[in-house]
């Protein structure tokens, strides 16, 4: 494990202060295979929040989200926790795939939580895909939602194999990588993410033109 030093909010620091801090986060993530994003659920999300979280998802590392103090809140009802965790999927639209807990530091709640959920987004990091299973579940996807069209050219999917772990990532091979549209993408992504347990680690997809 891997502690950083807190990222303390503006005006009770030195900015070169504040700037160290966020280095060390940035080079404990490129050490570790599983990020914890700790948010305070007192002072809420803050862009030093947004951009270390931001390195961790482009670095490709598992990532949960833990909101720590969540006993000092003193007006909570039964949607408080579904409120606040509306309000992280908000801010963090490309973090949708890391799971969210509540916990405090300070009374040890929810803490044991932790470590079952760092050893099964590891656990997702590493998992992998045989070809067969794979294009199986493509061939569903284009069923369900046929390739897109772009200047009257179709984009056409023939293959997807699986490349690598930490994170996993895989390549489909298509007529034209430039057909491959952000949004069908997205959406080839989310299929797998329904089909497999890939809860906290990002997926990349890679489209290579078939030789």
């Amino acid at each position: 494990m891997i502690d950083t030093a807190g990222i303390r909010k503006r005006g009770k620091v030195y900015e070169s202060t504040e700037k160290y801090a966020v280095m060390r986060a940035l080079r404990a993530i490129d050490r570790s295979d599983v990020v914890l994003v700790v948010l305070d659920a007192e002072t809420g999300i803050r862009e030093q929040d947004k951009k270390v979280a931001g390195y961790a998802h482009e670095a490709g590392r598992g990532i949960i989200i833990v909101v720590n103090k969540w006993d000092t809140l003193k007006e909570k009802d039964n949607h408080t926790i579904q409120e606040f965790e509306q309000h992280v999927r908000d801010e963090f639209q490309y973090l949708d795939y890391a799971p969210i807990v509540f916990v405090s530091a300070k009374t040890h709640q929810r803490l044991t939580n932790l470590p079952g959920m760092i050893e099964k987004v590891s656990e997702n990091q590493n998992r992998r895909i045989q070809s067969a299973v794979l294009n199986d579940v493509l061939l569903d996807a284009l069923a369900v939602t046929p390739t897109p069209t772009i200047n009257g050219k179709r984009l056409r999917i023939y293959f997807m194999t699986q490349v690598a772990v930490k994170p996993p990532t895989f390549v489909v091979f298509v007529n034209d990588p430039d057909l491959l549209h952000f949004s069908y993408e997205r959406f080839l992504i989310n299929q797998l993410r329904k089909t497999f347990d890939f809860d906290g680690t990002p997926i990349h997809l890679i489209a290579r033109k078939r030789k």
